[in-house]
């Protein structure tokens, strides 16, 4: 039937234009839902094969992390929380995520603003939820600053962007596109093998 036909019977199947802001209400929530990831990965660590990738703006207002690795990912960096990772807190008040992990054997607390993150997955059940980051960041720049921890191991891998990952299950090098900071290094080595 044609769009005439159901126009006739009373039936406007053109969607009209929303004033009010779903998407960004849809959007809200969905950051919600990576928060609560967060915090209870924070609280409780990660069950089972779950897993995170974190992909941010790296040349975000208010983006803290080591000064030689925002030289090697100027605008975007994907990281994996799996692993090896600590003091992960959520900061509600400041919309603030904050966790250590090793990039080159050299410890470092990267602090990220929630509206920094432009995507968030859990590739274990194929969750990859997508944010929108202004291509301009708003204009005053926090310095970055560095916070030594605890040492540990890091392996460095190219691959797209978060989502695509968990929607492909992959956490291997993809080719162009986000760079992703692998912690699958940081796996213990005992008599059990990986930990």
């Amino acid at each position: 039937m044609s769009d005439d036909h159901d126009e006739e019977n009373g039936f406007d199947t053109a969607i009209p234009d929303s004033l009010m802001p779903y998407d960004s209400w849809i959007e809200d929530a969905y950051r919600q839902v990576m928060l609560r990831a967060l915090d209870y990965a924070a609280a409780q660590g990660l069950p089972g094969d779950h897993h995170f990738y974190l992909t941010f703006r790296t040349d975000w207002p208010g983006v803290e992390m080591p000064d030689r690795l925002r030289a090697q990912y100027p605008h975007e960096i994907t990281i994996v929380l799996q692993h090896q990772f600590w003091d992960l807190k959520v900061d509600r008040t400041h919309q603030i995520i904050s966790v250590g992990l090793s990039f080159g054997g050299i410890p470092s607390t990267l602090v990220i603003p929630v509206a920094a993150v432009s995507a968030f997955a859990d590739p274990h059940i194929r969750l990859a939820l997508r944010f929108t980051v202004p291509e301009q960041p708003p204009v005053a720049a926090a310095a970055p600053n560095v916070v030594p921890v605890q040492p540990a191991m890091a392996d460095t891998t190219q691959a797209t962007s978060a989502a695509d990952m968990a929607a492909d299950g992959a956490d291997t090098d993809r080719g162009e596109g986000s760079q992703v900071v692998s912690l699958a290094a940081f796996r213990k080595k005992g008599p059990g093998g990986p930990g």
